[in-house]
């Protein structure tokens, strides 16, 4: 019989609801996957066990109420708690105690959900690594998890919670999602509000979601939105490949998972072309880069007058690229944002949906970096949605996959196609 922990998120919320098992008995389930695997991962920034298990006793009290009643969900450390401590992964902010909690999180209490407690986040989100592992790889050969949000996915990986929020401003959704082997979704820029989360470049942050699969990520998002995801068949749906300014960056593992998904977009009927790209868009990812770092630079003013010697040389670096960043390169970088918005759109009328490379390959070796950004920068600059899906592993045994992309506020598109290959992938 399947063990309670490794029910999906809707599952969970359906037999909560009908009175099959109490919110008290799942959350104590997860509680025990917690403490017996979380010395070797290091996912938790903060983590009390007696607090996860008040919380979901008082969802039984109150009569198992809302869509997520029961569901255990991590929060990413760079997301308000009010009622324990969030760093932003930095010293600066250490013992932190927000007033109230931020949107998304309210919206998970107000539909019933369990907030299991905070994931590790790199430093504000950019590039100094916490302490977290890849579970998918050896303790005597560890990899990194990806970042930002390193604790969130590596926290769905191994089972500790089945639903955990992440954020993204370069990759920071996606990529961890890559390296750890599990969906993760970033949204189009706005559908969830941002209002309690530590901004790093508020043109570009995004709230995104990990999951287990992609039916959980969408029933997720689409409980916090109000926005019904519906998902649908694909068959006779036009895939574009989309191989980015950067192919010359992906290994022989990436190229040989979007040439998988493309086969399996091709046996489910879809009709699978190769999407060409204008030329200028090898410039996105630095204009993302420009913009995150201009905007990073003011909006961590606070911080930089008064504690800027608590910031790690990551961090510090990130800054001063931001402050070098010209008002005439600024509005270049936006200016072809806004034009190549226009292409994409043009671009997915001729296609429902793109595939193109999560990273560059399987997860790195070492704790010392959390990888590339390069494959994701530029979505994340479009705002498009994205969904990350593993269609395999590489030549050293990590997870690899493909990241679906699709049109503006059509995020069911993206998601429907991302449960099509997920489903074929898993046979």
């Amino acid at each position: 019989m399947q063990k309670m922990e490794d029910w999906s998120a809707r599952e969970i919320a359906a037999r909560v609801a009908q009175r099959e098992v109490s919110a008290e008995a799942v959350a104590r389930a997860f509680v025990e996957r917690v403490q017996a695997l979380e010395p070797g991962v290091g996912a938790w920034q903060h983590f009390d066990a007696a607090r996860v298990i008040a919380q979901a006793q008082a969802v039984d009290s109150a009569g198992a109420q809302g869509p997520l009643a029961g569901v255990p969900i991590a929060v990413k450390d760079l997301i308000d708690t009010a009622d324990m401590p969030t760093t932003y992964g930095s010293p600066i902010y250490a013992g932190h105690r927000p007033s109230v909690d931020a949107a998304v999180v309210a919206s998970v209490r107000e539909a019933g959900g369990v907030v299991m407690g905070k994931t590790v986040t790199t430093e504000f989100a950019t590039f100094k690594p916490g302490v977290t592992r890849n579970p998918r790889a050896s303790a005597e050969a560890p990899r990194t998890p990806g970042g930002s949000s390193s604790g969130s996915a590596a926290a769905v990986a191994c089972g500790m919670v089945p639903l955990a929020f992440g954020t993204q401003t370069a990759a920071s959704v996606i990529r961890p999602a890559a390296y750890c082997g599990v969906i993760g979704y970033k949204p189009t820029f706005g559908l969830l509000p941002m209002a309690g989360i530590k901004s790093l470049s508020p043109t570009l942050d995004t709230a995104g979601v990990f999951a287990r699969s992609v039916d959980d990520a969408a029933f997720f998002v689409s409980t916090l939105s109000r926005i019904e995801l519906a998902l649908n068949p694909v068959k006779a749906w036009r895939v574009g490949i989309c191989h980015t300014p950067h192919w010359e960056l992906a290994s022989d593992d990436a190229r040989r998972a979007l040439q998988v998904a493309a086969r399996h977009f091709d046996k489910l009927g879809a009709r699978v072309v190769e999407a060409v790209v204008p030329g200028a868009w090898v410039g996105l990812a630095q204009a993302q880069m420009d913009i995150m770092g201009f905007e990073a630079w003011a909006a961590f003013a606070p911080e930089r007058r008064s504690q800027a010697g608590l910031f790690s040389p990551a961090f510090a670096e990130v800054l001063a690229s931001g402050a070098a960043v010209s008002g005439e390169r600024l509005a270049a970088a936006h200016a072809l944002a806004i034009h190549a918005r226009g292409e994409i759109e043009s671009l997915l009328q001729q296609v429902d949906v793109l595939i193109a490379p999560s990273a560059t390959g399987e997860a790195p070796p070492g704790l010392d970096a959390t990888g590339n950004p390069i494959f994701s920068r530029m979505w994340s600059l479009l705002g498009v949605p994205c969904v990350h899906v593993p269609t395999g592993v590489g030549s050293h045994g990590m997870p690899v996959g493909v990241t679906v992309i699709g049109p503006r506020w059509r995020d069911a598109k993206a998601l429907s196609a991302a449960l099509a290959l997920e489903a074929a992938v898993r046979g």
